[in-house]
């Protein structure tokens, strides 16, 4: 997990708007070696045994089921809802989805690199948690819940992006 790392969002990324107007939202990466397509990458994050629990635990807790061949229609664009979420935006190295409740998002970036003479190419992953509207007076609020499982978040997120990494690097 040590080539996992927290980072700021890159300024060109889609989930940086959420950001900006007060929700939480965080960014992890981490480099494989060769070209990945973004293809690749989020056919990869939603096909790996990891995120395969999540979609059981989807299936039977809001009863939103999911296939790999649905993961590889969502990372192709040939489908908008995958499990519990949908497609919110799109750009040609990036996806951002909304959980079917808006409350969540996920986020997925790859972008080219080059370290010394060799190819590579940077993996981002990053959430946004939108605050919910108070009832009555009062400022949004992300909820006692949140504060609570932050921690988790944090260390599923990147155990995510290293199950999908570990996926890229046996093709």
């Amino acid at each position: 997990m040590f080539s996992i790392q927290a980072c700021t969002l890159p300024s060109s990324a889609l989930l940086r708007a959420y950001q900006v107007n007060g929700a939480f939202a965080d960014c992890y990466t981490t480099v494989v070696a060769g070209t990945v397509t973004h293809q690749q990458f989020v056919a990869a994050f939603y096909s790996s045994v990891v995120f395969k629990v999540e979609r059981c635990i989807l299936k039977w807790a809001v009863r939103r089921p999911s296939t790999d061949a649905q993961a590889k229609q969502l990372a192709a664009g040939l489908i908008d809802e995958f499990a519990a979420w949908r497609v919110e935006q799109r750009a040609e190295n990036q996806l951002l989805l909304s959980d079917f409740r808006g409350r969540t998002r996920s986020w997925l970036m790859v972008m080219p690199i080059t370290v010394g003479a060799s190819q590579g190419t940077r993996l981002y992953f990053g959430s946004a948690v939108v605050p919910a509207k108070g009832r009555g007076v009062g400022a949004p609020s992300l909820g006692r819940v949140f504060h609570a499982l932050l921690g988790f978040h944090k260390i599923y997120s990147m155990v995510l992006l290293r199950a999908a990494k570990g996926r890229l690097t046996l093709f």
